[in-house]
């Protein structure tokens, strides 16, 4: 899969990559639909970020949650 090509499928991947990595439990609050390709740069650093730790702490996953929600569709 080439990240690097800006689309629909890579950005649900990322969000869906994410969301596993972290272990949300919620799913639901961060369906790939809920967010904009406008915001595909965005969301790709913060994938190449959470999928480079090995651990992630609980403050590192508030404020990736919370960055996430951000990003999303108003």
């Amino acid at each position: 899969m080439n990240l690097e090509t800006k689309n629909k499928e890579n950005l649900a991947f990322m969000i869906n990559e994410i969301s596993n990595k972290l272990q949300v439990v919620n799913t639901g609050a961060f369906q790939p639909e809920s967010f904009d390709i406008k915001q595909y740069n965005d969301i790709k650093d913060l994938y190449e970020m959470v999928t480079a730790k090995d651990n992630i702490s609980v403050s590192e996953m508030d404020a990736i949650v919370s960055e996430l929600g951000n990003l999303k569709k108003n």
